[in-house]
C-alpha cells in the first residue's frame, strides 16, 4: 500500500519540537505513512463523529451528577485503553478473515504492523499519564519535579487522542472504511456495560440513556454516511478487498474564473497578420523595395515645365524668351 513504508515522522520532528508536547503528539500520532483524506466531505465527519467519540470516551455523566469525578475519569482512560487494545485487533482480523475470500492479504502486513505500533504507542502512554496522575497525589516533595512531565504528557497525550480519533490509528492505510467502522465497534462496546448492568450513574432514565446511547448512535449515523459516501463517489466498499478497489482520484480543482497573467496559451499581443522582422517587406529588409511606393511619380513633375518659368521674359536661360533688348 502506498504510504505504508518510509520514516515514522517524515523528518518533520526536531529537537525544539520535543519541548511543545502539541507538536510532539502530532508527529508520533500522525505519521506521515498515513495517507490523505481523498474528500474535505469525509474529513469534516470525522471530526464530528471525533467530537461525539470524545463525549463517550470522558464521560459527560461525570459532569451532570453534581462535579466532574476526577478518579473515575482516569479508570475511564484505561479501560478506553484496554478496550481499544484488544477490540481493534480483533476487529481487524475479523475482516482480513473477509477480505482473504477475495485476495491475498500478505500485502497487507506494512500498513497492519505500522497501525499496530501506533495502537501500542497511544496505550502505553495513556498508561504512564494515567499512573503518574494517580502518584502525584501521593508525591510529597516530590511533586515540584513531577508536575511538568504530567503536565507535558497529559497534552501530549490530549492531543494524540484528536489525531488517533481521527485516523483511528492510521488503519485507512490498511482500508480507508477502517476507522469508521472501528470507531462504531469501539463506542457501542464502551456504551454496552452501563445497558446490561442498567447503571445509569445516579441520573434518571431519560437521561441516562440520551448520554449512554447519544454518542454510539452518533457515531453510528456519522460512520455510516462516511462509508456511503466513500462507496457512491470513490467504489470503496468496506467488504471488498482493498487491493481490488481502483486507488481513489480525488476531485479536480475548479478552474479559475479568470486566466492567470503569464499563462502559455495567451496569443502574443499585438496584430499577429502585421509584417514581421523576416517579411520580404518588412521596412527593415535590404533586398525588399526602397522606401516609398516604387509604382508612384518620381520627386518633382516630370510633364511641368523646367526650374523655373520659361515664358518668364526676364528668365535668362530661355531661348525662347525674349532677347535682352526686347522681341
Amino acid at each position: 500500500m502506498a504510504g505504508s513504508h518510509g520514516s515514522w515522522t517524515g523528518g518533520s520532528l526536531t529537537a525544539r519540537d520535543l519541548l511543545r508536547p502539541k507538536h510532539a503528539a502530532r508527529a508520533a500520532f500522525h505519521p506521515a505513512w498515513i495517507p490523505e483524506s481523498i474528500d474535505p466531505a469525509v474529513e469534516q465527519l470525522k471530526k464530528i463523529r471525533l467530537i461525539a467519540g470524545t463525549v463517550a470516551a470522558v464521560g459527560v455523566y461525570t459532569f451532570v451528577e453534581g462535579g466532574f469525578a476526577f478518579d473515575e475519569m482516569l479508570e475511564n482512560m484505561l479501560t478506553a485503553s484496554v478496550v481499544l487494545l484488544f477490540i481493534t485487533p480483533l476487529t481487524v482480523g475479523i475482516m482480513l478473515l473477509v477480505w482473504k475470500r477475495d485476495g491475498d492479504i500478505r500485502a497487507l502486513k506494512p500498513p497492519l504492523f505500522n497501525s499496530l505500533k501506533l495502537l501500542l504507542l497511544f496505550v502505553g502512554s495513556i498508561v504512564i499519564t494515567v499512573v503518574l496522575l494517580q502518584s502525584t497525589a501521593a508525591a510529597g516533595l516530590f511533586l515540584l519535579l513531577l508536575a511538568p512531565m504530567v503536565i507535558w504528557l497529559a497534552v501530549f497525550v490530549g492531543r494524540g487522542a484528536w489525531h488517533v480519533g481521527a485516523n483511528f490509528f492510521g488503519t485507512a492505510g490498511v482500508h480507508r472504511c477502517l476507522p469508521p467502522l472501528l470507531a462504531t465497534v469501539t463506542t457501542w462496546l464502551m456504551a454496552l456495560p452501563d445497558l446490561l448492568t442498567g447503571d445509569l450513574h445516579g441520573l434518571s432514565l431519560g437521561m441516562g440513556v440520551l448520554f449512554i446511547l447519544g454518542a454510539p448512535v452518533t457515531v453510528t449515523a456519522i460512520a455510516l454516511t462516511e462509508m456511503r459516501r466513500l462507496d457512491q463517489r470513490y467504489g470503496i466498499r468496506l467488504k471488498a478487498h482493498p487491493a481490488a478497489q481502483a486507488p481513489p482520484v480525488p476531485p479536480m480543482p475548479p478552474m479559475p474564473p479568470h486566466t492567470p497573467a503569464g499563462t502559455p496559451y495567451v496569443p502574443p499581443q499585438g496584430n499577429p497578420y502585421g509584417p514581421g522582422a523576416g517579411q520580404p517587406y518588412h521596412p527593415g529588409n535590404p533586398y525588399g523595395p526602397p522606401a516609398g511606393t516604387p509604382y508612384g511619380p518620381p520627386a518633382g513633375n516630370p510633364y511641368g515645365p523646367p526650374a523655373g518659368n520659361p515664358y518668364n521674359p526676364y528668365n535668362q536661360g530661355n531661348p525662347y524668351g525674349p532677347g535682352p533688348h526686347g522681341s
